[in-house]
């Protein structure tokens, strides 16, 4: 029987079944094909679809309206001053006139119970984003970038070193589970996934053959890594003042030559994106002036590497956000 989206949000990858998430990742495929080989592919002309953007973004915002052009859409992009939603309209009576005009909504920002709030009430598709819980479009293109450098997922050894317990930490161990790959937490006890959700992702990775590990040790948790994954850390919206604190905790967690060393020959190193592999940013210059650190979650060593595989991720954005657009809109 095929898998059929149409209508269905996505809001979190818990909600859907490892084949269905195979179906996209075959979806997207075929979608960047079409991209590489410049064909045409207007599936979608006379819909309309709006994105709310309530944190900002570069990699999402430019993925859903290149992907959405590419489909035929139009694109209305609303940014927090660009809209009453929350101020003075409601989250639902927001969905509900957006449900009326547009095929497909997007929503970036901070509660998962607002993106959940808005699917419920909107009447048509809504995506995910990115909120603080959860980051499933993210998941999408690393699942399809490994599968493209590594050639499988089924068995795969993948760490994430960092913050475990933020929306990259919570959804890489939701699709690991669900698509049959080793997750490997490696961060301090304080920085660990909730334990109902590790519960959870226990018992999705037993049905899948696969195992989900939380550990503090940095050179058993990344021994034998097929993948090395990490994050910033200190996510939008936290106060400056969590910045002394990770740091303190998150130091020994930074990836570098001797992490990926310790890992197999073959590893890759993934990043969301963006990254303080440098000073080349305004918050890596102050963070590196007041706390004497230049390179934060990884060296500019690594990020730079053959092994390196974040500005693929990056691209892998749009051709998965197209393959959702597409199989909940057709």
């Amino acid at each position: 029987m095929g898998v059929n989206l149409r209508g269905r949000n996505f809001l979190k990858l818990l909600d859907f079944t490892p084949a269905e998430i195979r179906y996209l990742l075959d979806l997207s495929k075929n979608f960047k094909d079409l991209k590489r080989t410049g064909t045409p592919h207007r599936y979608l002309e006379g819909k309309n679809i709006v994105l709310l953007f309530e944190k900002t973004s570069t990699r999402t915002r430019c993925s859903f309206e290149v992907a959405g052009m590419d489909l035929g859409m139009g694109v209305t992009y609303l940014d927090p001053g660009s809209s009453q939603m929350g101020k003075k309209e409601s989250i639902a009576d927001t969905a509900r006139v957006l449900g009326r005009m547009y095929d497909g909504i997007e929503y970036r920002g901070f509660s998962q119970e607002l993106v959940t709030e808005l699917a419920n009430y909107a009447g048509i598709p809504v995506w995910n984003g990115l909120t603080d819980q959860f980051h499933p479009t993210q998941m999408l293109a690393d699942l399809l970038t490994i599968e493209e450098k590594l050639g499988y997922l089924k068995g795969v050894n993948f760490v994430y070193m960092g913050d475990a317990r933020n929306n990259m930490g919570n959804s890489l161990m939701v699709a690991c589970a669900k698509m049959g790959l080793n997750f490997t937490a490696c961060a301090p006890k304080e920085l660990w996934p909730a334990e109902d959700l590790v519960k959870e992702c226990k018992k999705i990775a037993k049905e899948n053959g696969c195992t989900v590990t939380l550990t503090e040790d940095v050179k058993k948790g990344t021994k034998n890594a097929d993948v090395i994954y990490t994050d910033i850390w200190v996510s939008m919206g936290e106060p400056d003042s969590v910045w002394a604190e990770r740091i303190k905790l998150l130091k020994p967690y930074q990836v570098n030559k001797a992490v990926m060393d310790n890992a197999k020959d073959t590893a890759i190193f993934m990043h969301c994106l963006p990254s303080f592999h440098d000073t080349k940013t305004t918050i890596g210059a102050e963070i590196a002036k007041k706390f004497k650190i230049k390179e934060m979650e990884v060296t500019d060593e690594v990020f730079e590497s053959k092994k390196s595989v974040v500005f693929d991720e990056a691209e892998n954005r749009m051709h998965t956000i197209k393959a959702v657009m597409y199989a909940t809109l057709k």
